[in-house]
C-alpha cells in the first residue's frame, strides 16, 4: 500500500540534507570560538557562561561555514513551508493524528512549534543587518551573545529529537521505514507476514 506520498518523500530528504549541512557547518562555527556568552558582547578574554568541550581553532576558516549554515537554514525553512502547506491542503496532518501516541504529538508539537520557531528567531537575530532594522529582534532575547547561546541550545535539542527518530526507526526496522520514505510502499514486517501466514493456515485446517 501506499505509505508516504511524493511530496511527503521530497521534502523529508531535502530536510534531511539540510539539517545534516546546518549540522556541518554549525560545528565548523563552533570551532572558530567554542564559548558561549550572555548579554550584548563576547570575547576572548570575558568570562564565559559556558566553554564546550572544543577545540579553540582560530583560524578565520568559517566564511564557508556560515555561508552553507545560511543556506541551508532557508532551504529548510522553504521547505517546511512547502511541507506544511500541502500537508494542510491535502489534510495529511488530521488523517496521520490518529497514528502517533499522545508522548509522539507533544514531541512534535514541541519541534515544530517551539524549537524550529526559536531557533530561526535567533539565528535572524545573530544579523547585524536584520537587528538594525527591528532591535527587538535582538533585544528581547537579551542581546546578540545571549541570542547565539540560545540558538545553540535550541539546535542541540532539535539534534537530540533527530537522534532519537533515528533511534526509533531503527528500533521500528530502519530498511523497511528508509525503503518507505524512497519507494512510497512499506513491506510487511515479519512477525506481520508470519501473522498473516499462520492464520491463512488456521483458516485452511
Amino acid at each position: 500500500m501506499l505509505r508516504h506520498a511524493l511530496v511527503v518523500r521530497i521534502t523529508h530528504w531535502v530536510n534531511t540534507a539540510a539539517v545534516v549541512a546546518l549540522m556541518v557547518s554549525g560545528v565548523a562555527i563552533l570551532l572558530a570560538h567554542p564559548r558561549l556568552y550572555w548579554g550584548e558582547t563576547g570575547v576572548v578574554g570575558e568570562p564565559a557562561l559556558l566553554d564546550l568541550p572544543l577545540p579553540f581553532v582560530l583560524t578565520g576558516q568559517t566564511g564557508w561555514g556560515r555561508s552553507l549554515h545560511f543556506l541551508a537554514a532557508w532551504v529548510s525553512v522553504l521547505n517546511a513551508t512547502v511541507y506544511l502547506a500541502t500537508g494542510a491542503a491535502r489534510a495529511h496532518f488530521s488523517r496521520g493524528w490518529g497514528v502517533y501516541t499522545s508522548r509522539q504529538h507533544l514531541t512534535y508539537g514541541l519541534v515544530v512549534f517551539v524549537l524550529a520557531p526559536l531557533v530561526l528567531w535567533t539565528g535572524i537575530a545573530m544579523s547585524p543587518a536584520v537587528t538594525a532594522a527591528v532591535p527587538a529582534a535582538v533585544s528581547l532575547l537579551g542581546g546578540h551573545q545571549s541570542a547565539r547561546t540560545i540558538h545553540f541550545a535550541a539546535s542541540a535539542a532539535v539534534v537530540v529529537f533527530v537522534a532519537g527518530h533515528v533511534l526509533m526507526v531503527s528500533l521500528a526496522g530502519f530498511g523497511r521505514h528508509v525503503g518507505a520514505m524512497i519507494t512510497g510502499r512499506m513491506t510487511p514486517s515479519p512477525v506481520t507476514t508470519r501473522t498473516a501466514a499462520g492464520r491463512a493456515a488456521g483458516n485452511r485446517a
